[in-house]
């Protein structure tokens, strides 16, 4: 397995369209529960971006995984230090805490043992595999922790 991936895996055109169809769906407050839509203001322009996004909360604490890597979001979020995640009526701001390469295998494996069907595509390390087998690529996805602003 390389550990070179892409510095950021582009979606196409009808995931694109998916992802602004499903981020309204979760918009509107439906979705399951860790589904919310991402807000973040962008880095040059000012504007707010969103796009949908899964949480995943392990040891009473939220993460955000960029399966794709150094998304647009993710940017945008490093330059802005937060994000608002949003469901329905219910939005919540959160300040970022970039975790280390070394701390990401174990969420990575988690994020992706429970959302395999969402984003096995993306990941070159099968589901069920141990927390060691991501420490090779743990660099190519950027994880967060989430904290209350």
């Amino acid at each position: 397995m390389s550990a070179t991936l892409a510095e950021f895996r582009a979606p196409t055109a009808p995931e694109r369209l998916f992802n602004q169809v499903f981020g309204f769906v979760v918009g509107m407050g439906l979705g399951r529960s860790y589904h919310y839509v991402l807000e973040v203001r962008g880095r040059k322009t000012g504007k707010i971006y969103s796009t949908p996004v899964s949480l995943l909360e392990m040891n009473g604490k939220k993460f955000l995984v960029a399966p794709r890597g150094r998304t647009q979001w993710v940017r945008n979020a490093e330059a802005t230090g937060e994000i608002t995640l949003k469901k329905g009526s219910s939005q919540q701001r959160f300040g970022l805490r970039a975790l280390s390469n070394a701390d990401r295998p174990p969420i990575l494996k988690e994020y992706l043992d429970r959302y395999r069907s969402e984003v096995q595509r993306y990941f070159p390390v099968a589901a069920g595999s141990p927390a060691e087998a991501f420490e090779e690529v743990a660099g190519s996805y950027p994880v967060f922790e989430l904290r209350l602003v």
